[in-house]
């Protein structure tokens, strides 16, 4: 069973950053897929971001430009650099992991294990 605990959520005003971060209690994270996804109230979870355990990087239009995923595999971590926020961001963001060998990293289906989720609130 692999534990995701994600932090760094809080309140923002429109136009500023936040960092989360996803620590993994694992001792195989390397070998993980991690992406973010995120739920506003009254609407389904929405993709963000992912990174695939090579490295390689997919990001949602909404994030693009605004938004960076990285990789710490020393430390376990997996950390999301969100800039320019915007009142939409507003949600509960949950980081996942996935062991698949072949992945749609857009599809919620395609993680193993999720986090309890951290609020993030943008205002105007």
């Amino acid at each position: 069973q692999v534990q995701l605990v994600e932090s760094g959520g809080g309140l923002v005003q429109a136009g500023g950053s936040l960092r989360l971060s996803c620590a993994a209690s694992t001792r195989t994270f390397s070998t993980y897929h991690m992406g973010w996804f995120r739920q506003a109230p009254g609407k389904e979870r929405e993709f963000v971001v992912a990174v695939s355990w090579s490295g390689n990087t997919y990001y949602a239009d909404s994030a693009k430009g605004r938004f960076t995923i990285t990789r710490d595999n020393t430390k376990n971590t997996v950390y999301l650099q969100m800039n320019s926020l915007k009142p939409d961001d507003t949600a509960v963001y949950y980081c996942a992991e996935s062991t698949r060998a072949t992945m749609t990293f857009s599809a919620p289906g395609s993680y193993a294990y999720w986090g309890q989720g951290t609020q993030v609130t943008v205002s105007s």
